[in-house]
């Protein structure tokens, strides 16, 4: 079956090109022109990602994002006219896990796609372990479940790979380049904040005291490592 995508947008003319342009590549499509649609969309339907633009009628994308991360991880990708780091840190931090702004090449749309439909299946690699454990914090590889103290902690999906991969790699320090290419999947586009911003909501769910942070440390002017001496 192919994976489905959740086109919102208030302007019609965009919708019908990515409509068209997502048909094409395999995609199956449903379409919302306004924000409170877009959210009963995902709560009924079969939806595997979410475009989802910002300036939106009855309810904006911010509000909209923030609600589906109350009951979903499903990827959600936001699209913007504006170009305000403001409003693309707000997106990140109410659980997007993309944005791209407005004007975009459909080439570089269609990139993060399949970068966030890839990363969104479970099992898609074979671990050689099914759980990972380091101090009073547990991955569950086969349920995508993290849990601290034997207490389940919600993460989206890029959050738990985020943590998947620096938790298997213990010690090594990765630059938000070299993470934006192998958890986001994408080595041309984006942003290296949005590694940033997922660090530190990573870091606010899985961390007993995010601002003394024990698990992922940063290793100033470097990048971003899982502690390794736990």
């Amino acid at each position: 079956m192919s994976d489905r995508i959740l086109i919102v947008d208030d302007e019609k003319n965009i919708v019908e090109i990515l409509k068209f342009n997502l048909r094409k590549e395999g995609y199956e499509t449903l379409e919302s022109y306004n924000g409170l649609d877009a959210l009963e969309m995902v709560k009924k339907e079969k939806v595997d990602l979410v475009l989802l633009d910002i300036m939106l009628p009855k309810m904006d994308g911010f509000t909209v994002c923030r609600r589906i991360r109350e009951f979903s991880t499903i990827p959600v990708i936001m699209l913007t006219a504006k170009e305000e780091e403001v409003d693309k840190v707000l997106g990140l931090e109410l659980g997007a896990d993309d944005y791209i702004t407005k004007p975009f090449s459909f080439r570089e749309l269609l990139a993060r796609v399949k970068a966030n439909l890839r990363r969104s299946v479970i099992g898609i690699e074979k671990p050689s372990s099914n759980m990972l454990e380091v101090g009073n914090l547990t991955i569950d590889l086969d349920r995508y479940e993290v849990s601290r103290d034997d207490k389940n902690i919600d993460l989206t999906i890029r959050e738990f790979e985020l943590a998947k991969f620096l938790m298997q790699r213990k010690g090594q320090i990765f630059t938000r380049e070299a993470l934006l290419e192998k958890v986001w999947g994408y080595e041309y586009y984006g942003d290296v904040r949005t590694v940033d911003v997922t660090v530190r909501r990573l870091r606010e769910k899985i961390e007993e005291d995010p601002s003394n942070a024990i698990y992922i440390l940063t290793k100033r002017g470097v990048g971003y490592y899982f502690n390794d001496k736990l």
